[in-house]
């Protein structure tokens, strides 16, 4: 039997890393662009966007998640746009702010946990405008799940109709003081994910050098995957990864590995239930 497609997200920027870290980190819109389209040419169909003012601070800026937008339609036609509401580039609705730009999906977080050094807040007032905000100019969300709580409630707003489309759940695992990168603790959260949203997608996100290993933990169980620059720097512990699409790179290698296809944007559409008419 034909094994189902792999969706490879590429996370290109963050919130986080500098120039000082990595150099190959794209930072401007120009950048960003070009960095893109090579991980879209090397097999990523999915792009996860966040956008940093001239100085690499972090932005929340809708003009500038506008021209990134722009760039990536035009170098990247068919790839699926996601834009960040994380809590790192902006505070209460400025998190929000590009929604009515319309990408085709966002990333929302629907509880608090902990980060290394403070709480990332995000409160049931705001969770719930964030959604709304989705509803209204028709973005589908990709839920950002830190903490076991966080797949219960998604399933919860669905069934309350605060969250609407096929669910995409992405599994955060290897930030310090959340989710760790455990093999027990991920199947379970596969088994919870199939059993309350049994029609739910999901996939995972591993930080730092536990990148890779959720990758394959992902691949290996018929998931999908993120891979980039934001959440890991390097290809190996002594080689800064050179760009976006090397990363992307590595993933297909762990695709053949198991044998799945990397999904094509047509068909990572298809998966998602993000209609081809939206590319207009």
């Amino acid at each position: 039997m034909k094994k189902k497609p792999c969706i490879i997200c590429v996370a290109i920027t963050g919130s986080v890393p500098r120039k000082s870290d990595n150099p190959n980190i794209p930072i401007s819109i120009s950048e960003q662009v070009e960095s893109t389209q090579e991980a879209f040419e090397a097999g990523a169909t999915i792009v996860h966007c966040h956008v940093r003012n001239e100085d690499e601070s972090v932005s929340s800026d809708p003009a500038r998640f506008e021209q990134l937008k722009i760039g990536i339609k035009k170098y990247c036609p068919g790839m699926v746009i996601q834009f960040s509401t994380g809590g790192r580039s902006g505070k209460g609705k400025e998190r929000g702010g590009m929604l009515s730009i319309c990408p085709d999906m966002a990333s929302l977080t629907v509880g608090s946990n902990n980060f290394p050094t403070r709480v990332y807040q995000n409160s049931p007032k705001l969770i719930d405008w964030l959604a709304s905000e989705m509803i209204k100019y028709g973005v589908q969300p990709e839920i950002e799940a830190f903490d076991l709580s966080h797949i219960f409630q998604a399933a919860s707003m669905y069934s309350e109709g605060k969250l609407v489309g096929k669910p995409y759940i992405q599994f955060v695992m290897g930030v310090k003081n959340a989710m760790p990168v455990d093999r027990e603790v991920f199947e379970f959260y596969v088994k919870t994910v199939n059993r309350i949203l049994p029609n739910a997608n999901w996939c995972g996100a591993g930080i730092g050098r536990h990148q890779r290993t959720v990758n394959e933990w992902c691949i290996e169980l018929g998931g999908h995957t993120r891979t980039g620059m934001e959440d890991n720097i390097r290809m190996d512990r002594n080689n800064l990864a050179s760009s976006n699409a090397s990363l992307v790179n590595l993933t297909k290698d762990i695709c053949e590995k198991y044998g799945r296809p990397v999904a094509t944007w047509k068909k990572t559409r298809e998966l998602l239930g993000i209609p081809i008419h939206l590319l207009s």
